[in-house]
């Protein structure tokens, strides 16, 4: 599947931290930020997280929901969260099929490893469930004020 601008976002039903399935279409008349990142509690992830946190209320005041996806399980995502106070939802996706209808599951280098793993990548969705902008092979620091700002410049 191909991914388009002003096009539906790949559905998808993904079990959050509490194990409730979750739909994108639970939130049809709200815009989405579903983010992608590799894994809880490591120094990028949790950053991108806390950033998340800390603008938690104002993507709020824009009708706009954060979800988080990544392959962990739900245990850890529940870790994660009260760790680090985290006010939105963690889906898990272990078998990876979301993160790759979404085109982030990839090949990865690390230390002179190659393995699978997700691309951090933040997907803003509209009201209506179109995709409005993707933010690929994101850099953690600053992208969280951008995704805010696409969103009061674009969709608010």
């Amino acid at each position: 599947m191909t991914l388009e601008i002003g096009k539906p976002a790949p559905s998808f039903t993904l079990p959050n931290q509490d194990g409730r399935e979750v739909s994108l279409e639970d939130f049809k008349g709200r815009h989405v930020v579903l983010y992608f990142y590799p894994k809880d509690m490591t120094p990028g992830c949790t950053t991108e997280a806390c950033d998340f946190r800390d603008n938690h209320e104002s993507f709020g005041e824009l009708d706009a929901v954060i979800v988080g996806v990544s392959p962990d399980p739900i245990e850890d995502h529940q870790k994660f969260i009260n760790k680090h106070e985290l006010p939105f939802l963690l889906l898990a996706d272990e078998s990876h099929e979301v993160a790759e209808a979404y085109g982030v599951w990839k090949l990865k280098k690390n230390f002179g490893k190659e393995y699978m793993g997700i691309e951090r990548s933040t997907f803003i969705i509209d009201k209506e469930g179109n995709l409005q902008h993707v933010y690929r092979k994101v850099k953690v620091d600053g992208h969280v004020e951008d995704a805010l700002n696409f969103i009061k410049e674009n969709l608010a």
